[in-house]
């Protein structure tokens, strides 16, 4: 572990601190707004009980929903402390919370309208639709919620391409831009006083910098810094290829061994839709390398490329690197392509003879053999390989080993309780390292996981 990882440890749980203490603070205070203006009391009645319960469900919506807008908008700060699994855990959760509140808001509202009257329920939504300011951009915002949220559902997204779910997750934005204006300008909450009214406005400000500099101006600034180009293609295994790329002042990038980009290439069909791929070689100042297997249409279209190609790109994202150390010892433990960051990874950190051991699961034949040869008779790293197809949808081993995941980690690698151990592959096959590697005693945040979803 270098000593600028060391300072940076006590840095990034401080931000992970100060972000979930404010998200809470924020919650807490809406609510007291809400009782400060008589929500509680308003509970004895029941049509008033219904009216207040709606208005609480839309404040804590409403708050929620400006905190996903900070989760998409790429903050650097929090993707350095979180990292990609754990902003993608708070994600979904705020994320589905958020929506359950801004629907329980709709219906509670409406039956609180119609007097608790269940029959009149859809004359009172179509009156509200027709007659309040901005209910019908409101309803049109929560159909692009909904189209976001079933979208996001496990069984919904194996079924999509990531280039299709990448397009329709994005109009969460919209659905949050049509939602929300119509509380600003009719919630009586939003209104009760010159502190609520600071907060909210506040928050709204907030929340389109953040998209604005984060998710749209940074990537262009970068972009017309650095210029990136494809310079050679070249197949790694029948369906798997390393892109190289170069481009200018490439020094001051800040990306590091381990991270990964969204990249579009301007050669092809549906460039409009960045792919997530990772970094397979430690940046250099001149030169990027990212590969890539063959699962979707993005990616099939790269074998085609041709040198020259211009790159747009997003990042870099992630914090599988030496940022999350914490030991001089590091266990590396990949699936597939998803060796490709951890290749990037034994490259570029520190280490000395035995101090770094890479386990690399694959079905047909290893990548970057000849590269990692190198690395063992250079830098002392120790490579393991585990051939096979995965034995079962629990296990992370291949099918030719012949004892339990724990035993076998524990056969592999005796001291990996005093390792950090950083894992890439399949979210299912990720999770099943994740649960041996604790119970080989790592802690939790010793284990830095980044995981691929299609």
């Amino acid at each position: 572990m270098t000593p600028e990882a060391g300072r940076r440890r006590p840095l990034d749980a401080g931000v992970r601190g100060v972000a979930i203490g404010l998200l809470w603070a924020g919650l807490a205070l809406v609510t007291y707004w809400w009782a400060a203006g008589g929500g509680i009391g308003d509970l004895g009645g029941w049509e008033s009980g219904l009216n207040s319960l709606g208005r609480l469900t839309g404040l804590l919506g409403s708050d929620l929903l400006l905190v996903q807008v900070l989760l998409m908008a790429r903050l650097p700060v929090l993707e350095r402390a979180f990292g990609q699994d754990r902003l993608i855990a708070v994600h979904r959760l705020t994320g589905f919370t958020s929506f359950n509140l801004v629907l329980a808001h709709l219906v509670l509202i409406t039956w609180g309208y119609a007097a608790g009257d269940l029959t009149r329920f859809p004359s009172q939504l179509w009156e509200l639709v027709i007659d309040y300011p901005a209910m019908l951009l409101a309803l049109a915002g929560t159909a692009c919620l909904v189209l976001t949220v079933v979208t996001s559902i496990r069984a919904a997204r194996a079924k999509l391409r990531y280039e299709s779910w990448h397009l329709l997750h994005l109009y969460g934005y919209l659905g949050v831009g049509l939602v929300l204006p119509h509380q600003l300008w009719t919630g009586q909450e939003f209104l009760t006083s010159t502190a609520a009214t600071v907060y909210w406005w506040s928050l709204w400000a907030v929340a389109l910098v953040a998209v604005l500099v984060w998710r749209l101006g940074l990537p262009l600034w970068r972009n017309a810094r650095h210029r990136l180009r494809v310079t050679s293609v070249v197949p790694e295994d029948d369906d798997v290829v390393s892109v190289y790329l170069t481009g200018q002042d490439l020094g001051r990038m800040p990306a590091l061994a381990g991270q990964f980009f969204g990249w579009r290439f301007l050669n092809r069909a549906g460039w409009t839709r960045a792919n997530p791929y990772s970094l397979s070689a430690a940046p250099d100042g001149r030169s990027l390398r990212i590969t890539v297997r063959g699962l979707g249409d993005g990616s099939t279209a790269l074998r085609e490329m041709r040198p020259g190609t211009p790159v747009l790109f997003e990042g870099p994202f992630g914090r599988l690197t030496d940022r999350a150390r914490t030991r001089r010892k590091v266990a590396l433990v990949g699936a597939g392509v998803g060796v490709a960051p951890l290749r990037a990874l034994a490259e570029g950190l520190g280490y000395g003879p035995g101090e770094a051991v890479l386990l690399h699961r694959f079905a047909r034949r290893p990548l970057f053999a000849a590269e990692f040869g190198a690395l063992v008779r250079e830098r002392g790293l120790h490579v393991v390989d585990l051939p096979g197809h995965r034995r079962s949808a629990g296990s992370w081993l291949g099918d030719g080993v012949p004892v339990d995941d724990l035993s076998a980690l524990r056969h592999l690698v005796p001291d990996i309780a005093e390792r950090d151990v950083y894992v890439c592959g399949p979210a299912p096959w990720a999770e099943s390292v994740r649960r041996a590697a604790s119970a080989a005693g790592v802690p939790a945040d010793r284990v830095h996981v980044e995981e691929f979803r299609w």
